[in-house]
């Protein structure tokens, strides 16, 4: 039996393997790098990514979720004073002018407008400092531990800031709402009171993009956040001070397709342990490289309720799941 169960478990992972180690052979031209398989956060490669660094409009990505989060889209608001011809890119608002958050979202993302970051973040919490600390308080929660926020924009300050992996991490957890998955999936929108065409070049660039923003100052040079889906794997990419952001990102992405895959183990899967026949719970997914071996082994786990063993599987001794066995 568990030899059989053995073979079943070889067949549903297709005999691949799970090594983390990135080789590209392309030398990295960002200042910080990271990609991640979005589903389950694993870690594809990275370079400086626990660096701190500005972020640009990339920033914007943090403010979109939330306000996606805790507003009503089709609610009409009249833009503050503050936000009329704020510093850098603009979609142009007019004072006191009448416009929903669906629009100003879509502003945000497709044509990094600042003006709209602003009305957004006034309308949200009063202020752009009380936005900012919600905007603080949210990225922790997201698992965001080393970034600061000091506007819902990403206009240059010292005390703005964040890391590749952490960068990452917001839009993963971004893009697994639909509604900002659609939003920076959009090349062209019409909405009630505006409409706009997308400037992520990445879009047209890669076939199997699906977003999700850029972010450009002199200090922190050309930023990009990105989004790739293939063969039922969805891979984030963050590449921070890179000159050839487009280039560099579709680089990470089509080496991370050619070398990985995600694999999902059913939770019908039966093992046998000391006689006991037990399953998984909940289905499981993990990446795994196309090459290699697996083995797995069970250990035994004590005063768990309904819990008949731990399995664990190996790549070469190296660990990349552990789950808990229940009886059936």
């Amino acid at each position: 039996m568990r030899k059989v169960v053995f073979s079943l478990l070889c067949a549903a992972l297709a005999f691949c393997a799970f090594t983390m180690n990135f080789d590209n052979s392309v030398k990295a031209s960002a200042r910080a790098e990271i990609a991640m398989e979005l589903s389950t956060g694993s870690i594809l490669t990275e370079n400086n990514a626990y660096v701190r660094l500005p972020m640009a409009s990339t920033t914007k990505i943090l403010t979109a979720i939330i306000i996606i989060e805790d507003c009503n889209l089709d609610e009409v608001i009249t833009v503050p004073d503050e936000a009329v011809g704020v510093e850098g890119s603009s979609i142009y608002l007019s004072k006191d002018e009448k416009i929903d958050i669906r629009d100003l979202l879509y502003g945000l993302m497709l044509r990094s407008g600042n003006d709209s970051a602003a009305s957004l973040a006034i309308h949200h919490s009063g202020s752009i400092e009380k936005f900012a600390q919600t905007m603080n308080e949210r990225a922790k929660n997201i698992g965001a531990q080393n970034s600061n926020f000091m506007n819902p924009s990403g206009l240059p300050d010292d005390k703005h800031y964040t890391t590749a992996y952490d960068l990452c991490t917001i839009a993963c957890y971004a893009m697994k709402n639909e509604t900002f998955k659609e939003i920076v999936s959009t090349t062209n929108y019409k909405g009630k009171y505006k409409s706009f065409v997308n400037k992520n070049k990445i879009l047209y660039k890669y076939e199997n993009a699906n977003g999700i923003k850029t972010g450009y100052t002199v200090k922190a040079g050309r930023c990009l956040v990105s989004s790739a889906v293939k063969d039922g794997m969805d891979v984030v990419t963050v590449v921070l001070n890179c000159p050839d952001m487009y280039e560099r990102s579709i680089d990470i992405f089509e080496s991370c397709f050619k070398k990985y895959k995600l694999v999902k183990l059913d939770k019908g899967l039966t093992f046998n342990f000391n006689g006991k026949l037990c399953c998984l719970k909940e289905s499981e997914k993990f990446v795994i490289e196309k090459r290699g071996k697996i083995t797995y082994k069970m250990e035994q786990v004590e005063n768990i309720e309904g819990v008949i063993a731990q399995l664990h599987i190996y790549n070469e001794n190296k660990l990349i799941f552990t789950g808990k066995l229940y009886s059936i």
